[in-house]
């Protein structure tokens, strides 16, 4: 190895920058490309993922004020488990199609493809109709949030591998927090937004104007995916992916399922455990904030209250993008979640002297920090782990699994949540109703924390390029043929590569 200044890295024959140059010719972060053109594809792939946090997030919002509407009619019917988690069934759907979409098909065409849902759908949930009928609809709401799901578990495999593999191409040491910025940073916005919109829409439209309001605030969600429309009509295929995907042959899956199949289980628990606890907490949180201020406050109020909640989760999501690159994802992850099931069981046993109107700051701030630090640990980095610990060329599928089975998790959350209130010692409306999802919650994070410090791999900046080169080495030692990978207009322009660089080195000898 060749020892270079301080101001150089080192590189050794066995290292993946060496490799890398090896087998493709140029290094993925170092293209003929100015910054601005390295930096916005992580931007357009990534930002989508606004939808998620809006759209997700504000049907509890709306949950809300149906249940203010038409009280005991919609509280007492299947329309409320219903209303608020037959999304997440639509993104498990979304999820896995996109995920094998963009694998085989593009990953610039999942994107479109999903974004064209998102606004479709968006509009048609804010429109929905039941023939003059409540229930009718109700039921013409949950088949909308249905398929609005699925163009929302587009943005996963499509949006998120995208924006990973674009981050290949930055700066050495920057990667993870950009590829956090435009990722969970922008889910936590969306929520952000899903409780202070509604807030200034009930405020605009009063009390007495309800009907309308929550039909603004679905309608209000066809703007982020419209806004994204003409950037990614913009994006190329990332380079990584035009490099290492497998559509043009056929994916040895057995092979990869040896490969992967205890890593993929890990991140997928992980990721359902975050899912349950946070989409939940999510959607109920504007229903204990009611309880807790009184059935006289007004609805736009407890929206008030839930946007302060929500921003708690910015700190924790902004401040652990940088240490993802400090610390690296698998610490990072796991010392937060630690951290966030202590608070868990602090909160839970306090919970009796915050769950008054009079001390209402004050289980703001703990359940803020208690989400904040989610954010910072699972939050931010389990996307990360699921977009980097798998090759580029199983890549959206392997995020996809991982995805959904968190999505199944907030699904199961939505209804295992109330059942944990309601059989509840003085059922939901008791200290016990708000202490047990916190103590269910508190046990899981150290459950996730354990996952993640004893199983997960090490994860690099470099760690897509090193997982594609063990992937290809792993592929040639059981007698699969690497040549077949790669776009078609990948693999010539390779054939060229090779045939100049033996002519070069035949005029030299």
């Amino acid at each position: 190895m060749k020892l270079l200044g301080s101001s150089e890295k080192a590189i050794d024959d066995s290292s993946p920058e060496r490799d890398e140059a090896a087998i493709h010719g140029t290094p993925l972060a170092d293209p003929q490309k100015g910054r601005w053109e390295r930096s916005w594809p992580t931007i357009a792939c990534g930002a989508g993922l606004f939808s998620d946090g809006y759209l997700n997030g504000v049907i509890g919002q709306v949950n809300t004020i149906l249940k203010a509407l038409y009280k005991k009619q919609y509280s007492n019917s299947p329309a409320q488990s219903n209303v608020n988690s037959i999304a997440f069934a639509g993104t498990v759907v979304g999820q896995l199609f996109f995920g094998w979409m963009s694998d085989h098909v593009s990953r610039k065409w999942a994107l479109m493809t999903s974004t064209v849902i998102l606004f479709i759908f968006a509009a048609l949930s804010a429109g929905s109709y039941g023939g003059g009928s409540i229930n009718g609809m109700l039921q013409a709401l949950t088949a909308w949030r249905f398929l609005l799901g699925i163009g929302i578990g587009g943005e996963y495999p499509a949006g998120s591998v995208a924006c990973a593999e674009s981050t290949g191409e930055l700066k050495e040491g920057h990667r993870n927090r950009w590829f956090i910025m435009f990722t969970n940073v922008q889910i936590d916005i969306g929520f952000v937004a899903s409780s202070f919109v509604p807030m200034i829409v009930v405020l605009a439209c009063t009390d007495n104007h309800l009907r309308a309001a929550w039909r603004i605030c679905l309608g209000l969600g066809v703007i982020p995916p419209l806004s994204l429309i003409y950037l990614r009509l913009k994006l190329q295929e990332p380079e990584e992916f035009n490099r290492e995907t497998m559509k043009n042959t056929h994916t040895p899956w057995w092979l990869v399922i040896k490969f992967y199949w205890a890593r993929l289980l890990v991140v997928s628990m992980i990721w359902f455990i975050y899912d349950f606890l946070t989409y939940s907490f999510s959607i109920y949180s504007s229903a204990w904030l009611l309880v807790i201020l009184g059935d006289s406050a007004p609805i736009w109020k407890s929206f008030g209250w839930d946007t302060v909640i929500n921003l708690f989760y910015l700190p924790g999501a902004i401040g652990g993008a940088f240490l993802s690159d400090i610390l690296g994802p698998r610490l990072a992850l796991g010392s937060f979640v630690l951290a966030q099931g202590i608070v868990g069981f602090i909160m839970s046993g306090c919970y009796p002297y915050l769950d008054k109107s009079s001390t209402v700051g004050g289980f703001v701030v703990v359940y803020g920090i208690f989400l904040s630090l989610g954010e910072a640990g699972p939050g931010d980095n389990i996307g990360l782990v699921a977009s980097k610990t798998s090759a580029t060329a199983i890549r959206g599928q392997y995020y996809a699994i991982a995805a959904a089975m968190g999505k199944i998790g907030a699904f199961v959350g939505t209804y295992v949540f109330p059942v944990i209130q309601n059989n509840a010692p003085g059922g939901a409306d008791s200290n016990r109703g708000g202490q047990d999802p916190f103590f269910v919650s508190s046990a899981l994070c150290i459950f996730s924390a354990g996952l993640a410090f004893f199983l997960l791999p090490h994860i690099g900046q470099d760690t897509i390029t090193s997982e594609d080169l063990k992937f290809r080495a792993y592929l040639e030692d059981n007698g699969w043929d690497t040549r077949q990978m790669g776009t078609k207009e990948y693999q010539m322009n390779s054939s060229s590569t090779v045939d100049e660089i033996g002519q070069s080195a035949g005029e030299k000898v």
